[in-house]
Parts: structure tokens; sequence; C-alpha cells
């Protein structure tokens, strides 16, 4: 992946397979990123039993160490959307946060909210958001259900098929997020 030099806050994606590790550029050759803290031992943050973590440390390193030979690039996706704020700001805060150990889940407080947060103030994982798509539309085929119907079945109080939906898209999650089975969304 070819990707310019970063600057100072710009967010670095790095590809691992079928997910991406988020961190962001700090300066000097150093990246500030957060890394998932595995109860079982011998598992490191870019494995697959990192995803079983409930905490996580905000890590400043050296980016040619967390990128080791993953592929990686600049990636500022959200700056048509949302005004980041000025690099200073971004780098100070990042700084300011390494080290501390913080709650992470992998569905909603992983790496790429972290760092969207620092940079745009809103924290979001567009990885997390293409896997539900995606478990919407299998639940859709799944059940034979279009999208409204689903919508419908789900606002029924009480029925036992309701409680078969609500149920199915956690536990698909739950196994896509064991299995890693997270593609990053296409980007034109």
């Amino acid at each position: 992946m070819a990707s310019p030099k970063p600057q100072l806050g710009d967010l670095i994606e790095i590809v691992r397979g079928p997910y991406s590790h988020w961190a962001v550029y700090v300066g000097g050759g150093y990246v500030v990123h957060l890394a998932p803290l595995s109860k079982i031992s011998g598992i490191g943050w870019s494995t697959i039993g990192s995803s079983l973590a409930d905490k996580a440390r905000v890590k400043k390193e050296r980016l040619c160490d967390v990128v080791g030979k993953d592929p990686y690039k600049v990636n500022n996706k959200h700056d048509d959307k949302y005004n980041p704020f000025p690099p200073s700001k971004i780098v100070q805060l990042a700084e300011k946060l390494a080290g501390h150990e913080y709650f992470y889940h992998v569905l909603c407080a992983n790496c790429e909210h972290f760092v969207n947060e620092l940079r745009y103030g809103v924290s979001r994982s567009d990885q997390v958001s293409h896997v539900w798509k995606k478990v919407q539309t299998a639940l859709a085929a799944l059940t034979g259900l279009g999208a409204g119907d689903t919508a419908k079945l789900k606002t029924s109080e009480g029925s036992a098929r309701t409680q078969v939906i609500d149920a199915v898209p956690a536990a698909i999650i739950m196994i896509l997020n064991l299995l890693y089975k997270i593609t990053p969304k296409s980007r034109s």
C-alpha cells in the first residue's frame, strides 16, 4: 500500500488480513494506538485472542514496530464528513493518554473508535458498521424477510419469532468477532 509520509495527527490503517488495526501518528516515527490486553497468556494484541479482551492499554510505539510486515497507509477517511482537530491537539491528547488502561470491546470500543475519537471527536468504527450491515443482510436472507419486515417483527411485543430474530444478530456478531471474519470497507 503506497502512502504518503504520515503527518502529525494522521490516522494510520494497518491491514491485518480480514481486519485493520488503527493508530494515530504523533511524529518522530511514533504512533499511539489502543492495544487490547488479553487474559490468555501468550496472546498478543494483534491476534484473534485479543477480541476476548475487555481492557486495553494506550501505547506509544514506533510505527515500524506496530506495523511489522503488514501493509499500512494514511487513511483520514472521514475528513470530508468531520472537521479534524488541529494536529497539535490530536498529538497532545494521544500522548497524554499513552500508558493508561481503558475499557475495550471489539464492537463498541476498539482501536478504530479510539483513533476517530482523537482526530474528530467522534467514536466510530466502519469495520463494525460494515459487519453489522452484512449481518442484517444475512438475517433477512435467512428469514426470508426484507428489512422492513424484520423491523415490523421487532416491534411485535412478546413474539417468539421476534425474540429469535433479536438474538440472531448478537450471536452472529459474536461468532464473527471470534473468527475475525471482518472485512475492511472497500474504498474508492
